[in-house]
């Protein structure tokens, strides 16, 4: 992979690798676009096959989380962290309070937060060497558990692509097939029940069903089947790539609104979607509640504050689809759109200032 290359083509501002030998630390950060603010983004801890799988990671990612942050209407650019290692065995005290020095040095260009591998505990720990960290223990000002948070902002996205795809937002008597019932989409069927929807579940861990099943009176299916049956709504809640060749054949459904990540395998499966007539709600919208619960705490975490602005995911969800209407492209283009055009318009404010009374170009 020639970095400079790639970090030219897709404007990236920083990687930086960090390493400590005592503590085994191999980590890399990333800084992709500051323009709108600091860098918020989590350290992923993994078992990656190589370095170079590492930094491309941290490249991907940090990217995906300035479009997120960009689109969610937050103040904040894109980063990521990447850790060497495996996270059932290689963590410590001294390899987290050495990724907090690293995150220090860097003075508040970068904010991390937990991500897949990396909990609450290993935040606190962070918090020891830095105060660039979000996502630590409440007694620290946390927001605390963000799946509630998340969840929510899931539903009012939903009740947005509802409100184009049938002509009003209510989600009464619709039927909504949900693929994985882990902790999110717990709290997403929760809110579902409320207004009347019925559920369809499936999940892996048969726990998590039986819970739908009892709680929500919603109908069981096997995983395998859950793409085939007649629903108004499909919720992708657990994998990743879950749309893509075999699986657009199977849909039945009006609307695509879930809280998965990277749902699309391929983005010609947005076009395909597209043609066949399915209102996709992009994963990195419908899913922000979460960064922006936990962004909340950089000004002293509250809660109704926070849960306000999570509201505010029905709207950009609206905007997307506007776009996508007015540019005549299909929704997963229009989501990066909206976050390109609002990073564009500030990069536009900034291009311009004063030194000394005299008006000079930024070329940043």
């Amino acid at each position: 992979m020639k970095i400079f290359e790639y970090m030219g083509k897709y404007d990236y501002e920083q990687l930086v690798l960090c390493h400590d030998e005592q503590s085994g630390l191999k980590a890399i950060i990333c800084i992709h676009d500051t323009t709108l603010g600091p860098a918020l983004g989590g350290t992923r801890m993994w078992t990656y096959d190589s370095e170079d799988a590492a930094i491309e990671d941290a490249l991907r990612l940090a990217r995906g989380m300035t479009y997120k942050n960009a689109a969610a209407g937050l103040n904040l650019g894109g980063g990521k962290t990447v850790v060497i290692g495996d996270p059932k065995k290689d963590k410590s005290e001294a390899l987290f309070r050495a990724l907090g020095r690293y995150i220090q040095g860097l003075n508040g260009r970068y904010i991390t937060a937990e991500d897949v591998g990396t909990t609450v505990e290993d935040m606190d720990i962070i918090r020891e060497e830095t105060k660039y960290v979000t996502g630590v223990s409440p007694a620290f000002g946390s927001s605390g558990n963000p799946s509630p948070v998340t969840a929510y902002g899931v539903y009012k996205g939903m009740k947005a692509a509802s409100k184009v795809a049938f002509g009003d937002d209510s989600l009464k008597g619709k039927v909504v097939a949900v693929q994985g019932v882990g902790h999110v989409a717990y709290n997403l069927c929760k809110h579902l029940h409320a207004e009347g929807a019925k559920l369809i579940v499936t999940d892996i861990n048969q726990a998590n069903v039986d819970r739908a099943v009892q709680e929500f009176g919603a109908e069981a299916v096997s995983p395998d089947k859950i793409y085939d049956v007649d629903c108004d709504i499909f919720s992708p809640c657990a994998l990743g790539a879950i749309i893509n060749d075999e699986t657009i054949e199977r849909l039945t459904c009006k609307v695509v609104a879930g809280a998965a990540n990277n749902q699309l395998k391929e983005e010609k499966h947005g076009e395909m979607l597209e043609q066949k007539g399915i209102i996709y709600a992009p994963d990195y919208v419908i899913n922000a509640g979460g960064v922006i619960n936990v962004a909340d705490e950089l000004y002293g975490y509250n809660r109704d504050r926070a849960m306000k602005r999570v509201e505010t995911i029905y709207d950009n969800m609206l905007k997307v689809f506007e776009i996508a209407k007015r540019d005549g492209i299909p929704s997963y283009k229009a989501a990066d759109r909206m976050a390109e055009e609002r990073i564009a318009a500030m990069r536009k404010t900034r291009s311009t200032f004063l030194v000394n009374g005299q008006s000079i170009l930024s070329h940043r």
